[in-house]
């Protein structure tokens, strides 16, 4: 008895060496295997790389807490995954806790929750089945990100208002690893890029603008840049991106060429432009007529492979526009009515700048034709609903048009392309032409570096609403007349941070977690057979073997 009894020892302790090994050479050469399908616990490189950049531990303080329904908690888990991911590439230690604002003090509960607010994580009511009832509770689906100087926020919970509870919880589920990132570098940056808005050509006015200024400046150095000042290309090339928001001058040959090559030098360019002008104020009674203007634009656009075309779109899913309704005692009444010349696009393509973004606001936009353009890629991002119709040019505007019921069998196009994103080695509109006077030929280059251009036939997709009691500009993408907060700021903000670096961590918002629910037919009808090979099968398997080893062992010790 005493050798069987040595040898199982010797068994043990080589077992236990061979455990202590392997866990001692993981410390030395540390590594992860992801056998998940969608590569559910692994990053994509570029978040890698921002993470062998952070140089100190990083605090993560975890907002959605206590007792949470089923999808809800899976929200948080998937949360918790995230963080202990990214601690596991990270070269410094990556913390988290839970805090409930809502369990702070009086005061210091109400200041936190307006910190909370600034970086945009405003509490959620959360409704939830209870003992055969229905609890409400708010919650904060976000977190707060610290470092020894520093500390910012971001709200994790995001989705379209038409997607089911369900698809907004697995689309915020896709997306942790970009908001948490983004986070995170937003944390770490010294230097924020720098963003050039054009002014000087009837653009937008300073209180159109507020909403950009505001969207933009948390993240980027914001200038207004008059072109007439630029004398060279180089003017331009400290900034990421310009902005062409709604001009109304045409511009000037000069100021064409240094945005060309800029464009040709690996700039990024976007491109917001009304086609027709319109006059409100005249679109009482019988109305006015939407006519078209000339930006000079158009010649650099169709080179660079697209056309801005001279129309208006109408879509049946649209916003409203407020209308005089006569007075009640001294005070004018005024009244919201549906407007199809105000489009709220919801179909969006699956790319990184528009993924899961809810419903855009468009005012007075024209449709987008392709031309070729060799060596540009052209990506149609925004679309129109099912049920849209285009107006060519003179386009007839009047307010009593509002009081008639829209006629259906006259929308019948479908999905229109409303933004273009095109990429590639550009072809300057100046090759063999004749350079405007006080350029060089020595620096002029017809083909350009990798750029991108983003362009919609609209310049208000990114101006600012007024509230219409104070007058006030209201944030970028809220509008007082339509419930919810459209998603006009986050594309704007998605859209640069594309065009600077695509392959960054914007590139992330591309992954995808596949929803993978239980056949209820089969579980009603297959529910005892499971039951036996899940619990009866095991328990089966050890009484079965229990019996022979047992029948074994007297068989062998009897004789």
């Amino acid at each position: 008895m005493k050798k069987p009894n040595r040898n199982s020892l010797i068994e043990i302790l080589s077992l236990m060496g061979i455990i202590v090994a392997l866990y001692l050479l993981e410390g030395f050469f540390p590594f992860r295997i992801d056998l998940t399908e969608e590569k559910r616990y692994s990053l994509h490189p570029a978040t890698i790389q921002l993470l062998s950049e952070l140089e100190e531990p990083i605090e993560v303080e975890i907002l959605l807490t206590g007792n949470l329904p089923g999808g809800m908690r899976r929200f948080q888990k998937s949360i918790e995954e995230t963080l202990h991911t990214f601690d596991a590439y990270s070269p410094f230690k990556i913390d988290y806790y839970y805090q409930d604002p809502l369990q702070l003090g009086e005061e210091e509960q109400q200041e936190y929750i307006y910190t909370l607010a600034d970086y945009g994580i405003n509490p959620t009511n959360l409704f939830a089945s209870q003992n055969g009832g229905q609890s409400s509770r708010m919650i904060f689906p976000g977190i707060v990100l610290r470092s020894e100087e520093f500390e910012t926020g971001t709200l994790l919970l995001k989705g379209d208002r038409g997607m089911s509870p369900e698809g907004i919880l697995n689309l915020s589920i896709e997306n942790l690893e970009f908001e948490i990132s983004n986070a995170i570098k937003k944390l770490i940056t010294g230097q924020k890029p720098a963003i050039g808005m054009i002014i000087n050509h009837g653009e937008m006015a300073e209180d159109e603008g507020f909403g950009l200024v505001e969207a933009l400046v948390e993240d980027y150095e914001v200038y207004k840049i008059p072109m007439e000042q630029a004398e060279t290309v180089e003017d331009l090339l400290v900034f990421e991106a310009l902005i062409i928001a709604g001009p109304k001058k045409e511009y000037m040959d000069r100021e064409k060429y240094l945005l060309d090559q800029y464009l040709m030098n690996g700039g990024n360019l976007l491109f917001f432009i009304d086609q027709l002008a319109v006059d409100l104020k005249a679109a009482g009674g019988e109305g006015t007529v939407a006519m078209p203007f000339d930006t000079g634009l158009d010649e650099l656009l169709f080179r660079y492979g697209i056309r801005i075309n001279r129309d208006f779109i109408q879509d049946l899913n649209f916003g409203y526009h407020p209308v005089a309704a006569g007075e009640f005692g001294n005070q004018s009444q005024i009244v919201p009515l549906p407007w199809p010349f105000y489009v709220l696009a919801g179909r969006m393509a699956d790319h990184p700048i528009t993924k899961g973004l809810d419903q855009l606001q468009f005012k007075f936009v024209s449709s987008l034709d392709t031309i070729k353009a060799d060596g540009v890629i052209k990506t149609p991002l925004v679309f129109s609903s099912d049920y849209t119709r285009k107006s060519d040019a003179p386009v007839r505007i009047a307010f009593e048009d509002m009081s008639m019921e829209p006629d259906v069998e006259r929308f019948q196009l479908q999905n229109l392309p409303l933004v273009y994103l095109l990429e590639g080695n550009f072809t300057s509109y100046y090759k063999n032409r004749f350079l405007p006077e006080g350029f060089s030929k020595s620096s002029f280059l017809e083909s350009g570096e990798q750029g991108r251009v983003l362009v919609a036939g609209d310049g208000d997709l990114i101006k600012s609403n007024r509230n219409m009691t104070s007058g006030d500009p209201l944030p970028l993408g809220e509008d007082p007349f339509v419930e919810g907060l459209m998603a006009n700021r986050t594309f704007i903000k998605n859209a640069i941070n594309y065009m600077m670096d695509p392959e960054g961590i914007i590139s992330s918002r591309t992954k995808q977690y596949k929803i993978r629910p239980l056949d209820q037919m089969k579980i009603k009808g297959q529910r005892t057979f499971w039951y036996l090979v899940n619990i009866g099968f095991p328990v089966g398997l050890i009484i079965i073997i229990g019996s022979v080893k047992v029948y074994w062992r007297k068989k062998k010790f009897e004789k």
